[in-house]
């Protein structure tokens, strides 16, 4: 049974670290959704430890509030104490009771908190990102307080050895409704769980599209200059990236690359390009701020998003910065991971490769540099595709009606 609303409704966002310099998405999203003119709150699980962060931040009008995370499991006890305060929360906690005491400690403490907070200032609708802690907490506090909840679900959160389907299928089956980034990812939930495959809905990553002006490409320079950008964790492919550079130099090809992100794989990255002899040929520039990110995509004659699956089965979903790169109209190579086809279209908006084969990537990059790729038409094309498909205000429209619109939850 659908519930219409046709007053403002006010929607509390839940996320497990605010602000979060990877993150871009949900600022852009939140930004969307204020010119809109919804009213906006974000609850978050934890302060970000980063000193960094990007400009569009300040522009957020969201109050911006973070839970407690109790050091001790009395905790507990002492916020089902304070559960009394509010009749509905104090009956929903004993009839939930054994679920609460089931959770992690700190996500019965956030619930409870997060419960009372939504029933004191009169929030209509909770939304997470991740379908993992952020929604767990969203879950709980929904059973406590009675107010729906919806996610977002993105990638590691579906794509991971770790993560418990029981657990999922339950988020789902309880949520308003689920939005998720890609058609593959609809289509993944809709086949593990075709029950729920009515809950499941595509809403892509959105682009404040006039921060992304389109410039046509120039023809490729000497040396070709590849820019890739992201996390430096395996699952971004950039290893395989720099074997590509390395045959590109044994092919005669001039080519540089530039990598921005930090992560992990700093160490192993840099070891790979010194025995690789590429210290002049690449650079690992470390985590950028948007606009920095920005200057970087006006140099670049490519941009590589050269995407694996992990060992432990993470996947990218459709990373936001190959979407900027195709909005400013930077010709793209990519590869066949998760959602990046639906995007990159061989030969029409860019060259997709075979995820971990450097000798396919070496091809489509040795292909911008001698000429052989239209970057040109493609690059128009992406940017036609982004428009059309990517727009932050479509996106927000439609988190809106299906807010609007929603599931009764059970």
């Amino acid at each position: 049974m659908s519930v219409l609303r046709s007053e403002a409704i006010r929607t509390a966002y839940v996320v497990k670290v605010y602000p979060r310099f990877s993150e871009t998405f949900v600022v852009t999203e939140l930004l969307a959704r204020e010119a809109r003119g919804e009213e906006l709150t974000v609850f978050a699980l934890r302060p970000t430890s980063d000193p960094r962060f990007h400009p569009e931040l300040a522009r957020v009008r969201a109050a911006v509030h973070y839970l407690p995370r109790p050091a001790r499991v009395s905790a507990l006890w002492e916020a089902l104490r304070a559960a009394s305060a509010d009749a509905v929360v104090e009956a929903a906690a004993g009839r939930h009771l054994g679920e609460l005491l089931a959770a992690d400690p700190i996500d019965a403490v956030q619930a409870v908190t997060l419960a009372l907070r939504v029933r004191e200032e009169g929030i209509d609708h909770l939304h997470a990102h991740f379908a993992s802690s952020a929604t767990t907490v969203a879950r709980l506090a929904s059973l406590l307080s009675g107010v729906p909840y919806s996610f977002t679900a993105h990638a590691k959160d579906l794509f991971h050895d770790q993560v418990d389907p029981a657990d999922l299928v339950r988020k789902v089956r309880d949520a308003a409704f689920v939005a998720t980034v890609s058609e593959f990812n609809v289509r993944h939930l809709r086949e593990r769980m075709p029950q729920l495959a009515d809950r499941i809905h595509l809403v892509y990553n959105g682009l404040e599209l006039s921060r992304f002006p389109y410039r046509p490409p120039a023809p490729p320079r000497t040396p070709l200059r590849v820019l890739a950008v992201g996390r430096l964790v395996e699952k971004k492919g950039f290893a395989v990236l720099i074997d590509a550079m390395a045959a590109l130099r044994d092919e005669g090809v001039d080519a540089v690359l530039d990598i921005a992100g930090g992560g992990e794989l700093a160490d192993d990255l840099a070891a790979r390009r010194t025995g690789l002899g590429l210290e002049e040929r690449v650079r690992l520039l470390g985590p950028l701020p948007q606009d920095e990110i920005a200057l970087l995509l006006r140099e670049a004659d490519v941009f590589a998003a050269p995407c694996v699956v992990a060992q432990d089965g993470n996947a990218d979903g459709l990373p936001t910065v190959l979407l900027e790169a195709m909005a400013t109209g930077v010709p793209c190579v990519a590869t066949a991971v998760t959602g990046i086809p639906e995007v990159v279209i061989p030969g029409e908006t860019g060259l997709l490769c075979r995820p971990g084969d450097a000798d396919s990537l070496t091809g489509a990059l040795g292909a911008f540099a001698r000429g052989q790729a239209d970057g040109v038409r493609m690059a128009a094309a992406a940017r036609r595709l982004v428009e059309e498909r990517f727009d932050s205000r479509r996106q927000a429209a439609r988190l809106a009606e299906l807010t609007a619109t929603r599931e009764a939850v059970a």
